[in-house]
């Protein structure tokens, strides 16, 4: 009984070449979705810093604002919304989906400040 190798270990394959172009376009790609998931990130972080601010602010401050707590909720819908066309634009689609799903969650608790208000 012998095994059969279809071509030796070690014998050479075929390689794609690249052109410079196409490494160019790949790195260039890769810079836009990092500089992308950056600006998500900060958008993320004002929404986390800036909305629950407001929200004390205008809850418990001297005198209960109905304006602060309008921005609020204008701003615990509008950043998310944001973040999510940051990242569909920049073709990261999953993160887009997930920050559009975020911004229809967000609704519920905006029309809860509003009327708190």
């Amino acid at each position: 009984m012998t095994l059969e190798i279809e071509g030796s270990p070690l014998a050479p394959r075929p390689v794609a070449y690249r052109t410079a172009e196409e490494i160019r376009e790949d790195r260039l790609a890769a810079a836009r979705r990092t500089e992308a998931a950056l600006h998500v990130l900060l958008v993320t972080l004002v929404w986390l810093v800036v909305v629950p601010f407001l929200l004390g602010w205008g809850l418990l401050g001297a005198q209960r604002e109905a304006g602060t707590l309008a921005l609020a909720a204008l701003l615990a819908v509008v950043l998310p919304f944001t973040a999510a066309v940051i990242a569909t634009r920049s073709r990261l689609y999953f993160t887009g989906g997930v920050y559009v799903v975020l911004t229809l969650v967000m609704m519920l608790p905006a029309i809860s400040i509003v009327r708190a208000g």
